[in-house]
C-alpha cells in the first residue's frame, strides 16, 4: 500500500521530493544557461562595437575624438544603457584589436570535454564583413568569459597565450573577478606544476601530467599573518582558520577531509598533518607541513604515510594516493635525490607567507635600514629646531599685559 502523506489538505506521494528536487534543478540549469547567454551576448556586442569602430577609423580615417562624442551622444540617446562610457567604449575598441585575429582562442574546456559534440569554429575561423555584423559562434572561449573578466586581463596580461590560460582556469575553476585579479597578481601561471615530483616514474602518462599540474610550487600563503620562528601546527592552525583560501590556492577538486588524521601501526601512533580528497583525481592527498629547508627523511615519511592511507582509506575505485610535502625552503637536487628511492608518488614544494617584490620595485623602495636612518635623522632634526624655538622663547623679552600699561587694573 503507497503511504502518503497530507500537507494543506493536499495528497503528496513519496516521489513528491524527487519530483520537485529534478524541477529546482532543470531551474537553476536553464536559469544558468540564461545568464550564460547573456552574458555571451553581451561580451559579442562589444566586440562587434569596436569592430564598426575600428573599420570607420581605418577605411574614413577617424581619430580618437570620435569616442568621446560617440559616448556623449549614445547617453543622450539611450540614457537607460549603461555601459558606454568613454572608457568603457575604448575597452571594446582594445577588445576588437586584441581578438580581432584570436587564432590562439579555442573553445572553451566545457565543450572540448563533451564527447561527439560538434565545437564551432573560433572567431578567428570566421571572416568578418566589413559592414555586417560577423556571425560568432556562441560556444568559444572568448565569448564564455564575463566582460569584467576581459578587462582584468587585458589590462594585466599582455602575453596572449598566458591571458588564454587564465580564462580557461576561470572557467574552469569558477574564479570570481576578484580572484582572478589575486591569480594574476601571484602569477599562478608560472608557479602550475612546477613542483619536484617522482610521478613520471610512478604514475601512467596521461595521469601523470595530470597530476603534475595539479600542483604548484611555490604555494603562496600570503593571507596569513605568522611571525618567525613559528611552529608546525601553528601553520597548520592558521592554515585551516583561513581554508576557503587556502583550498583557492590548492586549486579546484580538494576537498578537506581531516586534520592531524590518526593513522594506528603496529600499536603505535601516526598522525597525517592535513588529508585532502581530490574530486578529479579520485585519490587522496596527504599534505606534511614542514618549517624550514627540505631534509630528505621527509620523503620517507611521507611513503609510509601512503602506504598507511592506501591500505586503511583508500577504496577499490580511487587512484593511489598522492603525498605532497610542503617546506619553506626546497633544494631541487635534494628532493630529487629523495624521492628517487621511494614508490609511492610524492610532490614537493614551497611555501611563502608574502610575496617577493619584482627587483625593479626592490632597487626603487628603501631598505628597512634606510627607514630607521632617515627616521633616526628626521628626529635628529625635529630635536635640533625644538631646542632653538626653546632659546629663542627663553630670551626674547616677555609682553606685559594691557591693563598693566595703562597702569590700572581692569576691573
Amino acid at each position: 500500500m503507497t503511504k502518503r502523506n497530507t500537507h494543506n489538505n493536499l495528497t503528496v506521494s513519496p516521489g513528491f521530493p524527487t519530483l520537485l528536487k529534478e524541477i529546482k534543478a532543470r531551474i537553476q540549469q536553464a536559469q544558468t544557461r540564461a545568464i550564460m547567454a547573456a552574458n555571451a551576448e553581451l561580451v559579442r556586442l562589444y566586440w562587434d562595437i569596436g569592430r564598426l569602430i575600428d573599420a570607420r577609423q581605418e577605411r574614413e580615417g577617424w581619430g580618437a575624438a570620435v569616442i568621446p562624442r560617440l559616448a556623449s551622444a549614445l547617453h543622450n540617446e539611450l540614457p537607460e544603457e549603461k555601459g558606454f562610457s568613454e572608457r568603457n567604449i575604448k575597452r571594446m575598441l582594445a577588445f576588437y584589436r586584441e581578438y580581432s585575429d584570436a587564432t590562439l582562442i579555442g573553445p572553451q574546456p566545457v565543450a572540448q570535454l563533451r564527447k561527439g559534440s560538434n565545437v564551432p569554429p573560433s572567431v578567428a575561423q570566421l571572416p568578418a564583413p566589413a559592414d555586417e555584423p560577423a556571425h560568432i559562434a556562441p560556444d568559444t572561449l572568448l565569448w564564455s568569459l564575463p566582460w569584467a573578466h576581459h578587462v582584468i586581463l587585458l589590462e594585466k596580461v599582455k602575453h596572449l597565450p598566458t591571458r588564454q590560460w587564465y580564462m580557461q582556469q576561470a572557467l574552469a575553476e569558477g574564479w570570481s573577478r576578484n580572484t582572478l585579479a589575486s591569480m594574476i597578481r601571484s602569477e599562478v601561471h608560472a608557479r602550475q606544476g612546477k613542483a619536484v615530483t617522482n610521478f613520471d616514474r610512478l604514475l601512467p602518462a596521461p595521469q601523470s601530467d595530470l597530476v603534475r599540474e595539479t600542483l604548484k610550487d611555490p604555494y603562496v600563503f600570503d593571507f596569513l599573518t605568522l611571525d618567525e620562528p613559528f611552529h608546525e601546527r601553528e601553520l597548520e592552525a592558521n592554515l585551516l582558520r583561513e581554508l576557503e583560501r587556502f583550498l583557492l590556492e590548492l586549486g579546484q577538486g580538494f576537498a578537506f577531509v581531516g586534520r592531524q588524521l590518526h593513522l594506528d601501526v603496529g600499536e603505535s601512533d601516526f598522525y597525517v598533518d592535513l588529508l585532502f580528497y581530490h574530486l578529479k583525481l579520485r585519490c587522496f592527498v596527504v599534505i606534511d607541513l614542514k618549517t624550514g629547508a627540505f631534509k630528505p627523511e621527509y620523503a620517507g615519511k611521507m611513503n609510509f604515510y601512503l602506504s598507511v592511507v592506501d591500505d586503511k582509506l583508500r577504496h577499490a575505485n580511487d587512484s593511489p594516493s598522492i603525498g605532497l610535502i610542503l617546506c619553506q625552503d626546497r633544494n631541487h637536487i635534494v628532493a630529487e635525490y629523495a624521492l628517487r628511492g621511494v614508490n609511492k608518488p610524492i610532490g614537493v614544494s614551497e611555501y611563502e607567507l608574502t610575496r617577493a617584490l619584482p627587483k625593479n620595485l626592490q632597487s626603487a623602495l628603501p631598505t628597512v635600514e634606510e627607514i630607521e636612518a632617515e627616521l633616526s635623522e628626521a628626529g635628529k632634526i625635529g630635536r635640533a629646531r625644538a631646542s632653538k624655538a626653546r632659546e629663542a622663547n627663553a630670551s626674547r623679552p616677555r609682553r606685559q599685559p594691557s591693563h598693566a600699561k595703562r597702569g590700572g587694573r581692569r576691573k
